[in-house]
């Protein structure tokens, strides 16, 4: 019944003060304001009396399903006859106090006779002004000297209160300023700074957001009003900030250049036109972990103060994109739109350095090094210059000779690989991306170079400390014929690559040739370098290793290079930082992509009482997202002409997806499930359509890329149609659904007509970073904990599931036990037993979903993807049989590569399981899974008993993509 609550808008918690979006808003009422207790003063919004009115009802009739036609006629009839007895009072315009309107939605039940809910309205108004009345005495109780720029005075206790109950409104009951006040007053004393005083509001804030989600909210907007006083020095009340925003931005943007932060063309633009366009109730979106991020790692700053807001931030971003464009303005606006409401957001680079005088925008990028010393210190200095301005890297390494191999040059052997990427390694650590994140970069190796089997072993904690790598990623880069010699159970052989340098760039059935040819030159004695090895032990280790170290990943290079469509023109020889990219590398081009990500929650409306994805917003989306990614390319300062001349050249993108995970929780589909396996299928498919679609309209307008003739696309072959060429390339091993719902041959036809402007279009990166700013869960993945503390750059936050407590809020089910049961089973439901069963299958967590489910999920989105996508594998109590079966399910059902193995320990897995599968393959005593003994790649027991060693979810280092 909260008067200042909106319907409309608070699924993004945005308050009383916000634009209406419903009817009756503000257009209508322009000349009218609202007086808060607060003192602030803001839009007068009939919308709000309706609501408030609703939920008088709701109490009073229950809120079982939809509001009745009834309720919904009496409502709309009160709301006109309270509108109307306010604006008859001051037909010229004014300002009404919010107990005035507050008494005439008293009076209007009443008069009604809708007796019960007017009793009911009244009983709320009595019980809010009790709990004013009883702060108000605490306030007079405390007696606290404060110290302000030097100077000692009284603590404003009435501003205080304020500026709290002003952070919680729209929040509804559960949400209780006195809390919050008497936790932070309990923790200050006489003399404390008064920026202490607004940390000690924050603290306190923050400490009850595992009580109740919305807390995270509040604390949030505790934080936006203390950056708003270090950036315009002075405390200014939200409701004031659409006036302040536009005074402010035109003088952000001469401060900015300046400091020389800002690139010059910015004032170019009409700063006046684009201040008109900045939404301040946006600001009110954030959860306290999205802005916080934002204050510590991307708002810019001069001398450690900084000088953006939320919103001139996102305005910056789209300015820089829109440098190139024709009405840049308009553009930006657009650009600005889809960025502030969290439809799609840019990738950290993007977010990084967009407007400013070092746009280096490109997220990610992947070369080849050359079998000589120029070439291996030449590649080392590239990646310490790409590196510099936020690019992760994907070296390919399989060129360099192995061990042992005869040196020219000297007569004498090679050292092989491993050598050089200690160097390589010590170079990600010394040059950090700037200061604001760790260098991050991956070496990828062929598993028929002769290093291999040293390569698996670079992440170990044991052994010489000049052959281990803690500090960077390793990927096995595994051809298919391995696959099928593992199959087979028939073995393998090993080679120097300056015995056999053609392998390197083929591919398929022609690689396939090659290799048998090069094992029958070795058994005639004519290759001496080289081991053979069955095929089978060489997987264990590399499962073994991949068990205990989380490396090297499992990547596939045939599926990436026959299903590329740039396979005319060179050869993908690894994948990237994040394994979602593929495209080609050699020693002339450096391959590059730019990355950003669709948020797909925000695409889904109600249809029928479902929730389902709004196809018309969708595509808009991605026609604005598409146009910005291949802004990027023309835009982004290059480090290295190589990275110029290859995305001039092809123009490749990686649009992705994030919150994956938070439409299945609204659509109540459980991700392990096959109705989770067909919504990956079609929403991926829309992705894909709409962004190729998008990829010709921008050919239509500018021109297709360079090397497109000769390319799948110019041949008519898209990407599900390369499913084919990768079955005729293997001989079978492809398992892959391969229905369809869209007009493609509609798209096939187009793109002979017009071409397309990007090589490349989509590629699902991991999101680290910017789904914790839009509060989502990242790109595909699975919910890690319904209730945890997440680690990062920007400190510790407690993330609580918000479905998952206001699904229990309904049932009575959320209390301090509820809290205290998530945290010690890691928040996991399987043994919370008062909890019913469908909402455990429904908010089962990343270790209780068998991990066959993310694979097959993974295979319907890989079908339609013309690069990659980041897939993490979660597995609890693994077994040598479970990872086996999982990583050859990956290969036959046509996955490109993989990312992390995320293992559980035994203990852990232990301590959260269930009454009988609740998480995948639990182990018995012993720490080992009872498949383990008969699998047929089985790590040791020793092995196994141990906890996995990997990143942890949210370790900065793996947020260099995103």
């Amino acid at each position: 019944m909260q008067l200042a609550t909106n319907p409309a808008t608070t699924s993004n918690h945005v308050v009383e003060g916000s634009t209406p979006t419903t009817a009756g808003g503000s257009s209508e009422y322009a000349d009218y304001k609202i007086l808060r207790r607060n003192g602030s003063v803001v839009p007068f919004e009939p919308n709000k009396i309706a609501v408030a009115m609703t939920k008088a009802f709701l109490a009073v009739e229950g809120s079982h399903g939809a509001v009745s036609a009834r309720v919904r006629d009496v409502v709309a009839q009160l709301t006109d006859a309270v509108v109307k007895a306010l604006v008859r009072r001051q037909p010229a315009g004014g300002t009404f106090h919010i107990e005035d309107v507050q008494d005439q939605v008293e009076l209007a039940l009443m008069r009604s006779g809708e007796h019960d809910v007017a009793r009911a309205y009244v009983l709320y108004r009595e019980k809010r002004s009790a709990e004013r009345a009883r702060v108000a005495s605490q306030v007079g109780q405390v007696s606290l000297n404060v110290v302000d720029n030097g100077v000692r005075r009284p603590l404003d206790m009435v501003a205080l209160h304020a500026l709290v109950e002003s952070a919680c409104i729209g929040l509804g009951d559960h949400v209780s300023p006195a809390a919050i006040l008497e936790s932070a007053l309990r923790n200050l004393y006489d003399g404390v700074p008064i920026d202490e005083v607004r940390r000690a509001l924050i603290l306190a804030a923050r400490t009850l957001i595992e009580k109740d989600p919305d807390y995270n909210y509040v604390t949030a907007r505790l934080q936006l009003h203390v950056i708003r006083l270090e950036v315009l020095g002075e405390e200014v009340a939200q409701g004031a900030m659409e006036t302040r925003y536009a005074e402010y931005f035109p003088k952000y943007v001469k401060l900015g250049i300046e400091a020389e932060l800002l690139d010059p063309r910015l004032a170019e633009y009409d700063l006046a036109r684009l201040a008109s366009a900045i939404d301040y109730s946006r600001d009110l979106q954030f959860g306290y972990l999205g802005l916080q991020t934002l204050y510590d790692r991307y708002f810019l700053h001069i001398e450690e103060r900084r000088i953006e807001l939320p919103q001139v931030f996102f305005m910056r971003v789209a300015m820089g994109l829109a440098l190139g464009e024709k009405d840049r303005e308009a553009r930006a606006i657009e650009f600005y739109t889809v960025l502030s409401k969290f439809d799609f957001m840019s990738s950290t680079p993007t977010l990084f350095n967009a407007g400013t005088l070092h746009s280096q925008l490109s997220s990610c990028y992947l070369t080849t090094v050359d079998d000589d010393l120029d070439g291996i210190y030449q590649a080392i200095k590239e990646n310490a210059l790409l590196q510099k301005f936020a690019g992760g890297l994907g070296n390919d390494w399989t060129p360099v000779r192995a061990l042992g191999s005869r040196i020219k040059g000297t007569n004498g052997k090679s050292q092989g690989v491993i050598p050089f990427l200690k160097v390589v390694n010590d170079t990600a650590v010394a040059v950090n991306q700037g200061g604001k994140r760790k260098g991050a970069v991956c070496a990828y190796l062929e598993t028929w170079h002769l290093d291999i089997e040293e390569f698996l072993d670079l992440r170990k904690n044991t052994g010489d400390e000049r052959r281990r790598t803690h500090d960077m990623n390793t990927a096995n880069w595994i051809p298919d014929l391995f696959m099928k010699r593992v199959m087979e159970a028939r073995d393998w052989t090993l080679f120097s690559p300056s015995d056999v340098p053609d392998l390197h760039d083929k591919w398929g059935k022609e690689f396939e040739a090659a290799y048998v040819e090069y094992e029958r030159r070795a058994d005639a004695g004519e290759i001496k370098l080289f081991r053979r090895v069955p095929a089978l032990s060489l997987w264990r280790k590399m499962l073994t290793m991949l068990f205990e170290t989380g490396h090297p990943w499992i990547t596939f290079k045939d599926p990436c290079n026959i299903r590329s469509p740039q396979s005319h023109v060179g050869v993908v020889h690894s994948s990237n930082l994040c394994t979602e990219i593929t495209l080609n590398t050699s020693d002339t081009e450096i391959a590059v992509c730019n990355l950003g990500s669709v948020n797909l929650i925000a695409h889904l409306k109600d249809e029928g009482g479902k929730k389902v994805l709004d196809h018309g917003k969708l595509r808009s989306t991605i026609r604005i997202a598409m146009r910005m990614l291949d802004n990027v390319v023309d835009i982004n300062y290059y480090a290295v002409d190589k990275a110029r001349n290859s995305n001039l050249r092809h123009r490749p993108v990686g649009m992705g997806i994030m919150g994956f995970q938070d439409c299945l929780h609204a659509q109540r589909i459980p991700y392990a499930s096959q109705e989770a396996v067909e919504f990956a299928d079609r929403s991926m498919e829309a992705v894909c359509y709409y962004a190729y679609w998008a990829s010709t309209e921008l050919a239509e307008e500018r021109g297709r890329y360079s090397s497109f003739e000769g390319s799948l696309w110019d041949r008519g072959i898209l990407p599900l149609d390369s499913l084919e060429l990768l079955a005729q390339e293997r001989g079978g091993y492809v398992e892959v659904d391969r229905s369809s719902t869209m007009d493609w041959d509609a798209l096939r036809s187009r793109i002979k007509q017009v071409g397309m402007r990007n090589s490349n279009c989509v590629a699902i990166a991991p999101t680290a970073t910017i789904s914790n700013i839009v509060g989502v869960d990242a790109c595909i993945e699975p919910t890690f904990q319904n209730l945890f503390v997440k680690s990062n750059l920007s400190g510790e936050f407690t993330v609580t599931n918000e479905n998952l407590v206001r699904d229990l809020k309904k049932l009575g089910l959320w209390d301090e036990v509820m809290v205290a049961d998530l945290k010690y089973f890691d928040g996991s439901l399987a043994r919370i037993d008062r909890v019913p069963e469908d909402l455990r299958r429904l908010y089962a967590t990343a270790f209780e979903i068998e991990p066959k489910w993310l694979v097959e999920c993974a295979s319907r989105r890989s079908k339609w993807i013309d690069q990659a996508q980041s897939l993490n594998i979660y597995m609890a109590g693994a077994s040598g049989r479970k990872l086996d079966d999982t990583y050859k399910l990956a290969w036959l059902r046509g996955l490109k590569t993989t990312y992390y193995l995320r293992a559980l320990s035994a203990t852990a897995a232990e301590k959260s399981t269930g009454r009988g599968g609740e998480l995948n393959a639990v182990p018995v005593s012993g720490g080992v899974s009872a498949a383990a003994s008969s699998a047929a790649a089985t790590p040791s027991n020793a092995e196994l008993s141990e906890p996995a060693k990997f990143c942890s979810i949210d370790n900065p280092d793996c947020e260099a993509c995103q």
